[in-house]
């Protein structure tokens, strides 16, 4: 079993929740609650996987809170 972290933002627009994982290409996703953002990306992250593990772009460090005066 693999953990990925996904990055979750809402859209002003729809007010749906959008994720993605970075540096995985093609795995992201959308619903109306957290919930169903989750099992959402799930679904995308275990189709991703079905032809083996994809290779990555990027790997994912972190965070960080930027203060702008």
């Amino acid at each position: 079993m693999k953990t990925y972290t996904a990055i979750i933002e809402r859209c002003k627009e729809t007010g749906l929740y959008v994720g993605s994982i970075p540096g995985l290409p093609g795995a992201h996703s959308q619903g109306e609650t957290l919930d169903e953002l989750n099992n959402n990306i799930k679904e995308v992250i275990e189709m991703l996987l079905e032809d083996g593990e994809p290779e990555t772009e990027s790997e994912f460090i972190g965070t960080q809170n930027v203060m702008v005066a």
